[in-house]
């Protein structure tokens, strides 16, 4: 259920990420509530890909789920 969660509240961020040819996969989510995800196209390998990580993804993550603790990319 959890993870079913957060795979829909990524679907929401996707767009933006793919307006600027990246992109973000779920990976898998730890019974402590550690969501890892990679980050594809451009956000691959973007400089900034860490800020969009932790100001984007995970902070809109942690909002939407109180759930999740982090997020980490693989």
């Amino acid at each position: 259920m959890l993870e079913e969660q957060v795979k829909a509240r990524l679907q929401d961020v996707r767009p933006n990420l793919q307006a600027d040819g990246g992109d973000v996969e779920f990976v898998s989510l730890s019974d402590d509530g550690v969501v890892s995800v990679k980050l594809t196209g451009a956000c691959g390998c973007c400089p900034r890909a860490e800020m969009t990580l932790k100001t984007g993804i995970e902070a809109y993550l942690k909002r939407e789920i109180p759930q999740v603790n982090s997020v980490v990319r693989v």
